[in-house]
């Protein structure tokens, strides 16, 4: 377990490397000058310059990705004399590093990984992430829950029933739920639950977790602000959900040692629960863990309609205002999380079903 851990953690490493790399130069080949949108169009060469110096792009390409890389590193190197060089930077924003070897001129620090500044707010992106990251963790867990408690049941309830009213149902809600995008299925909520119905929900089309107090005490939790943005998120893996657990499960019946169980007499409830369901949800927990890493990423038209200050928000603002490394910081760290949620994946599957071996 251990060394088949390790292992996917270097592939987690080498594809993080490839993400690098594409993200720095599809970034810095882009048109647009960061020092020119940060300054204005009006702003005078010499201004333009002494940013551009400041933010390290006057340099040739492969110094800034050099740079950029050394900024991401645990370990890192730099100029001791270097005024406002790296090293700066770092200690500016993180302090002291953990631990430093240095000479009259050289460096070599461990620290944490830099995803540098904002071009707009000046603001550290790791930051910006973690507070954003907040929100958006507690919207995916509820809307996830949401999808996998009511999916399992429903599904359960399908494969038991077939060819009933409720499992052709089912059928219709599944397509309808993977087919509707994202971004309509929130105006569609929104509008029925927010501005139709508003007088029974007394729900707002719009609102994160924290909102401020009209008589100037300060934010409150307001968390019907977590319902529609939840659901929304919640209907497409719910719709899946739904359908894998019926189809599974009733592949699984169909096993002979389920008709041991039965001749037996164990009680249905006994069958489904000890003997059925957990060899049924294998593909449910791909589905489930691939969802959770999309919704931890950020759901980005849901949480620009609903207003809800997360990851996808944030990269939404970035894009408008041509904030790179917001959005480099953001696909980073998105990627980070995939690779962390398919390891956890691959050790669920032994957990859950002991026909599965993991590769030692």
């Amino acid at each position: 377990m251990i060394k088949f851990i390790f292992q996917r953690l270097g592939y987690g490493i080498l594809v993080l490397l490839g993400v690098v790399v594409v993200i720095f130069f599809l970034f810095n080949i882009l048109p647009g000058d960061p020092a020119r949108m940060m300054l204005g169009q009006r702003a005078d060469s010499a201004s333009v310059a002494a940013v551009k110096k400041e933010l390290g792009t006057d340099k040739p390409l492969y110094i800034q990705f050099a740079a950029y890389l050394n900024d991401l590193s645990p370990l890192s190197f730099h100029t001791v004399s270097q005024p406002g060089g790296s090293f700066n930077y770092e200690v500016q924003k993180y302090g002291i590093p953990f631990f430093a070897l240095a000479s009259k001129k050289y460096m070599v620090a461990v620290k944490y990984p830099c995803l540098r500044q904002s071009y707009q707010t000046r603001r550290n992106v790791s930051e910006l992430l973690a507070e954003s990251f907040i929100n958006t963790f507690i919207l995916a867990m509820v809307a996830m829950a949401f999808a996998l408690v009511a999916g399992i049941g429903l599904g359960i309830i399908c494969a038991l029933k077939k060819n009933s009213f409720i499992d052709r149902v089912s059928l219709v809600f599944s397509v309808l739920g993977m087919s509707l995008p994202s971004f309509f299925a929130a105006i569609l909520n929104a509008w029925i639950f927010a501005f139709v119905l508003a007088h029974i929900t007394h729900l707002n089309m719009a609102g994160s977790l924290y909102s401020v107090d009209d008589l100037g005490r300060g934010e409150y939790l307001d968390l019907k602000n977590l319902i529609l943005p939840a659901l929304t998120l919640g209907i497409r893996p719910l719709a899946i959900i739904v359908e894998l657990t019926r189809n599974s499960l009733l592949e699984v019946l169909s096993q002979d040692y389920i008709r041991t169980a039965k001749a037996k007499g164990l009680s249905p409830r006994r069958i489904i629960i000890k003997h059925a369901l957990k060899n049924a949800l294998n593909p449910v927990v791909t589905a489930a863990t691939g969802w959770l890493a999309s919704l931890l990423a950020g759901a980005v038209f849901v949480e620009y309609i609903f207003d809800w200050k997360g990851i996808g928000l944030v990269i939404v603002n970035a894009l408008d205002k041509y904030d790179f490394p917001v959005i480099m910081g953001a696909v980073l760290f998105i990627s980070v999380i995939l690779i962390l949620i398919n390891i956890l994946a691959d050790i669920l599957y032994g957990v859950i079903d002991p026909r599965v071996r993991l590769v030692r």
